[in-house]
């Protein structure tokens, strides 16, 4: 019998193939076959549009989960901060491998750091947290809305529409541009997104070859840090719009979790943090989020909606 060849959908970016390309280079060297599939998601055909204004929520990811369900293609490998809290019944988060760096990035030709920007910078960013913590540590910036992939950005940023740029620092050191890297934003100033740096890899929740084929490529640190922040962020029901920031470490099977949420304008910031065991993921993500909720979190989730 000829062996099954594994399909796996990805989005066209650069980017997002060499999430795809490293994947597959994973599952081959342990003995499969893969083909990739690429599909074009909303997000990526609309470049010009806010975020909010085409719908937020799955953007990036919809269109490659519907071939997952239509058996199209038989995996499929997201950035794990674009993809739902939700779960899509039929499907499952079968592996996240081995975590890259988390923080964000500032890009600037011009500025080593956030403090070093002059009064009234542009700084390109499409992120409401991104713009919400960059506010709330320098409310003199003009914050500038900027789409596309990482190059399109980055050719901005040179031909001198914006003095810095604000990217996930993972992005560019996969694509090979640590050197563009002016500052890794310290955790204390910009808490990345939920599931930052970070892989997720779906399968059908019914195909158990792909799921064992996929086993290798999940480490249970990674997993067990992104399910924490992930679950904080689906108990305040933040979606992928609002300022909500989480980092969760794992230290000698102890998972630490910090969130916060900002208003729009950074002004007011909500803080929680929480300790527990590795296995207690999903607790300690719902302690955070509820500890947030009490703060009154609610109404800064409900003020960008």
């Amino acid at each position: 019998m000829a062996k099954r060849v594994l399909r796996l959908g990805t989005r066209g970016s650069k980017l997002a193939r060499w999430q795809a390309d490293w994947t597959a280079a994973r599952l081959t060297e342990i003995g499969h076959l893969v083909e990739i599939v690429e599909i074009t998601t909303t997000g990526d055909a609309n470049q010009s549009t806010d975020l909010g204004a085409i719908g937020g929520v799955g953007l990036f990811t919809k269109e490659i989960q519907r071939a997952l369900l239509d058996d199209t293609v038989d995996l499929a490998v997201h950035s794990l901060k674009d993809l739902p809290t939700t779960p899509v019944p039929g499907l499952t988060l079968a592996a996240v491998p081995e975590r890259e760096v988390v923080a964000d990035a500032l890009v600037s030709n011009t500025a080593r750091s956030i403090d070093e920007l002059p009064a009234g910078a542009r700084v390109g960013t499409g992120s409401l947290r991104r713009r919400s913590q960059l506010l709330k540590l320098r409310p003199d910036l003009q914050l500038c809305d900027v789409r596309g992939n990482v190059d399109t950005r980055l050719r901005k940023l040179d031909a001198g529409d914006f003095d810095a740029m604000v990217l996930a620092a993972a992005g560019l050191t996969r694509l090979g541009l640590d050197e563009r890297i002016a500052q890794q934003i310290p955790f204390d100033q910009m808490l990345p997104a939920p599931g930052q740096g970070a892989l997720g890899i779906e399968c059908r929740a019914d195909d158990g070859e792909a799921f064992s084929a996929l086993a290798p490529l999940n480490v249970a640190e990674a997993r067990a840090a992104v399910t924490a922040e992930r679950t904080m962020l689906a108990h305040v029901e933040g979606g992928c719009l609002a300022a909500i920031g989480a980092h969760a470490t794992v230290d000698d099977d102890q998972l630490h979790l910090v969130a916060r949420i900002l208003s729009a304008d950074g002004t007011e910031c909500l803080a929680a943090k929480s300790t527990g065991a590795m296995d207690d993921a999903e607790m300690i993500g719902r302690q955070v989020g509820t500890e947030l909720l009490a703060q009154g979190a609610k109404r800064l989730v409900e003020e960008r909606r």
